[in-house]
């Protein structure tokens, strides 16, 4: 390998961070045998686990004068064997890598391995190369909808917001469908309710039983979203909404299921 320069404080810090977050981080076990596989010497093992490995970087650092160690760590904990069953885990920690490893000259590819990359100039810059909640929609294949209403979002990592946007953009469609000017629940009443047996909008034949049950299943899926969700976002502030990334790609998914159905939607 290559003699690689050190990596400063800060990178090291927002490494040791991505890789051993509390909630999706490596275990501390993983830690551990990584560490030793590594040869980094594991100083802190009782501390937190991201400084835990902050702080065995730095030591390795300091003895050796060479990042090679902090990159070889970061090319065997993301090798992507070990992801098999979460392609999604993957995708969000590679995404959260190069958002750092960008200011480096460095990316982490598909294949897991740091190689070298056009070195980013700013932080934004660094964003819209590197983030990619991002890959793992569109490896769900999120709705183009969803993400033209919140990809300047997306793209600052700003889930709160994002998710709110993806809601304005579903009610957005429903008045385009219907010609109706409500919102929210009421808007959902006036579209989908079936009162009187005909409702404005219908998403299958309504034909059968199961039909109507799918379609007052659909309208309550809807309110229940708008009552969740959109409420909250509007009205409280962001520091009263803890919206983690994983909670930002089961909402945007529900979103994007909710626009495929719109899409086939038919007025009555």
């Amino acid at each position: 390998m290559e003699r690689v320069a050190v990596f400063n404080p800060q990178q090291l810090e927002a490494i040791a961070r991505i890789l051993a977050d509390t909630d999706s981080g490596l275990t501390g076990s993983q830690i551990g045998y990584l560490l030793q596989d590594c040869k980094i010497p594991d100083v802190t093992p009782e501390m937190t686990k991201w400084k835990r490995l902050f702080n065995g970087f730095v030591e390795c650092q300091n003895h050796r004068q060479l990042g090679n160690q902090v990159l070889m760590f970061i090319n065997r904990a993301m090798n992507p064997v070990t992801y098999t069953a979460s392609p999604e885990l993957f995708a969000s920690r590679q995404a959260q890598l190069n958002s750092v490893l960008a200011f480096c000259g460095m990316a982490v590819g598909d294949d897991g391995r740091v190689r070298h990359a056009a070195q980013a100039t700013d932080l934004e810059d660094a964003i819209a190369r590197a983030d990619r909640l991002h890959a793992t929609l569109a490896t769900r294949k999120v709705h183009i909808d969803v993400l033209e209403f919140c990809r300047a979002e997306l793209l600052q990592k700003n889930y709160f917001h994002a998710v709110f946007e993806a809601m304005k953009s579903i009610a957005a469609k429903i008045r385009a469908l219907s010609g109706l000017t409500s919102d929210g629940a009421e808007l959902v009443q006036q579209a989908f309710g079936m009162p009187s047996g005909s409702p404005l909008l219908a998403i299958n034949e309504l034909r059968t039983e199961t039909d109507r049950g799918e379609q007052r299943g659909f309208a309550n899926l809807l309110i229940g979203l708008f009552g969740t969700i959109r409420n909250p976002t509007a009205h409280n502030p962001r520091i009263e909404w803890d919206m983690s990334e994983q909670d930002a790609l089961d909402i945007l998914t529900t979103a994007s299921l909710i626009h495929r159905k719109l899409d086939k939607a038919r007025r009555m």
